[in-house]
């Protein structure tokens, strides 16, 4: 009885640890996420396997950092401002894979790759990294609000807010 009862809880406790299953963006084959580090910001990291939610979104510092680390990592094929190169535009709301509108399949392209020319960053960058790169991209997004999978309907509304601002504002400079 006391082994049946270990064996459940161990799997409860496995089922628990790893809430959200993560899929390679281009042949769905499940993504081994213990080939990264991660990195400074373990909790979050913690907390965005459980749910495919990025904590970090709209936290400052960390879209200060994931802005470095995106001029370092994506740059080269995404462009300065991510406005796309050799690799596709990151801050409209077309995507080349859908699933990246989500935070949880945009961070399973970044750490598995995709086609093309898009490596996998599993052995180049933290799971930290990639979360505040993540980060910094839904912060400079600049699609329709209705789009962005990643907010909820409160961030959304917030969203459309926020840009009504900045837009009477912008016509009150001229």
């Amino acid at each position: 009885m006391i082994l049946v009862l270990a064996t459940f809880l161990v799997g409860v406790a496995t089922i628990a640890a790893a809430a959200e299953t993560f899929r390679n963006t281009v042949d769905g084959s499940e993504l081994d996420l213990s080939k990264a580090q991660a990195g400074e910001k373990p909790d979050a990291v913690e907390t965005f396997e459980q749910t495919g939610k990025n904590p970090l979104n709209g936290d400052e510092g960390s879209i200060e950092k994931g802005k470095e680390e995106f001029l370092v990592a994506c740059a080269g094929c995404h462009g300065h401002h991510a406005k796309g190169k050799l690799g596709p535009s990151l801050i409209d709301d077309y995507w080349t894979y859908p699933a990246n509108a989500e935070d949880k399949g945009l961070f399973s392209t970044i750490f598995g790759g995709a086609r093309a020319q898009m490596g996998p960053h599993y052995m180049s960058m933290t799971k930290t990294e990639m979360l505040e790169t993540m980060a910094f991209l839904r912060d400079i997004y600049e699609g329709k609000a209705s789009k962005a999978e990643w907010l909820d309907l409160e961030g959304k509304k917030a969203l459309i807010k926020e840009r009504k601002r900045d837009q009477s504002e912008g016509e009150g400079d001229a």
